[in-house]
């Protein structure tokens, strides 16, 4: 079903009622998130995102999470985390599958601060959808269905988008129900 131009306007704005720049940061797993502090801060103080910050910290990516920027970054919670094949998570954590899992994780970053303002822009521009290129190298698709805004990899996997726009000192986190792979 083609997404009408004149319901993307309206699309925004319900992606960004789940949390604006403008707006306060929402909670991410019940715990504060704050304006001032880096992705990787604000990731290690959600109980929702333990999993992602242990393979940041296994791909060697802190740092770059933690400079300037800025990233906007899909962060996938421990839940998401949990919907791949028994033993995925703990095979990309070995040393010797690093080069695989900082793949997986930069697939998750888009260089660039993209607020859901932005994302519902470059959707409407782009006949409903955007296409965004990742540090990885490969392309996600956020786009709108019935309200709600996902993004999906080139396998053909969605991830609901919410919260949105939790604006961080080096970019922006979108909270993702499920991994996407390259």
């Amino acid at each position: 079903m083609k997404l009408s131009l004149i319901m993307l306007p309206l699309a925004a704005t319900a992606l960004v009622a789940t949390g604006s720049a403008s707006a306060k940061n929402p909670t991410v797993g019940g715990a504060a998130m704050y304006e001032t502090k880096n992705i990787v801060e604000n990731a290690a103080a959600s109980p929702d995102h333990t999993t992602l910050v242990a393979a940041v910290k296994a791909a060697g990516l802190v740092d770059t999470l933690a400079s300037a920027g800025p990233f906007t970054v899909f962060a996938p919670t421990n839940a998401a985390f949990s919907k791949l094949p028994a033993g995925t998570v703990d095979t990309l954590l070995k040393p010797e599958n690093k080069t695989a899992l900082t793949a997986v994780l930069t697939y998750h970053v888009v260089p660039g601060r993209l607020t859901a303002t932005d994302l519902a822009a470059q959707a409407r521009a782009g006949g409903g959808k955007a296409v965004l290129t990742t540090v990885q190298g490969t392309k996600l698709t956020a786009w709108e269905k019935d309200g709600a805004w996902y993004v999906s990899d080139t396998k053909g996997n969605k991830a609901k988008i919410g919260p949105a726009d939790v604006m961080q000192s080096n970019g922006v986190i979108h909270v993702i129900d499920t991994v996407l792979m390259p």
